[in-house]
């Protein structure tokens, strides 16, 4: 059953175009989304960090984060070193193209954010943010409940 002032095709449709939009953007680039996201979590933590925890980042099996970091080491993007004596235990690290790239892919993602909020004011921003931020909420306890 429609209703006609339903939410939720209205966010999934902002979802959508969003994600369109940033895919478009980073189209030349021959990066995933994946691949794109392990680069500014890199960047964001000191420019390496545990497999492990990109693993958990992605929220995926072992095995395809390694095929994740297969491609990204073939193009130069990051490198795998092991921890210790645990040949198991990898340390990713950007290398110089990806600390590059994910410089562009931060101003990417910049560009869509401004084309998401063209036109609100700075108080329609916030507002907007805290709203989502609330249905966020929601929907987390929501999870709980079921």
């Amino acid at each position: 059953m429609d209703h006609p002032n339903a939410l939720g095709p209205v966010l999934g449709c902002c979802a959508h175009l969003a994600k369109e939009r940033m895919d478009a953007r980073l189209s030349g680039y021959d990066v995933t989304p994946a691949q794109t996201h392990a680069l500014l979590y890199l960047h964001h933590h000191g420019g390496s960090a545990p497999q492990c925890e990109l693993t958990a980042f992605w929220k995926v099996k072992p095995s395809t984060a390694n095929g994740i970091l297969d491609r990204m080491e073939e193009k130069g993007l990051v490198r795998r070193t092991v921890i210790g004596s645990d040949a198991r235990k990898r340390l990713i690290t950007l290398t110089e193209k990806g600390e590059e790239r994910q410089l562009l892919f931060r101003e990417r993602f910049m560009d869509t954010e401004r084309a998401l909020l063209r036109g609100f004011t700075l108080e329609e921003e916030q507002t907007l943010r805290s709203l989502l931020d609330r249905i966020i909420r929601n929907l987390e306890e929501d999870r709980k409940l079921c």
